[in-house]
């Protein structure tokens, strides 16, 4: 299974006190039976989360250097997403569904590659299930 990776998923498998989500997901990807895609914005997402967990005390400078490289040992292949018809596919989906920009990033890569979206993100989980490619959390509890 292919699927757009949203960073919301990624980095509930890093912080400590946050209830990881789409843990069969995680095992499948580390395990090379999924692939998943994020659109070039997911780095900085991430590592702007992780400083910002690490500065309000969640997590050690030691926890997120981990983090980083965990996140690093999975097989995620980034898609560029700032030319133009990528921008206005974004802006587009952003006005339709009141999504931050990089929210919509995601939305729009999943809509252009045809694959689901794995995301925690509420409002991000309403717009992909109105275009029918939410990938339902598919974690133990669920």
């Amino acid at each position: 299974m292919r699927y757009v990776l949203d960073c919301s998923v990624a980095i509930s498998w890093c912080l400590p006190d946050e209830q990881d989500a789409y843990l069969r997901l995680l095992a499948a990807l580390r395990a090379k039976r999924h692939e998943a895609i994020a659109p070039d914005i997911w780095w900085m997402e991430l590592v702007n989360v992780l400083w910002v967990a690490e500065r309000r005390g969640r997590m050690t400078a030691t926890q997120t250097d981990a983090a980083l490289l965990f996140l690093r040992s999975l097989a995620v292949t980034i898609y560029p997403t700032t030319d133009e018809p990528c921008l206005d596919a974004t802006l587009a989906l952003s006005r339709q569904y009141n999504l931050a920009a990089y929210d919509a990033a995601y939305l729009e890569l999943a809509v252009r590659e045809q694959v689901l979206l794995a995301t925690i993100d509420t409002r991000l989980r309403n717009g992909a299930r109105s275009l029918n490619i939410l990938l339902e959390d598919i974690s133990p509890e669920s």
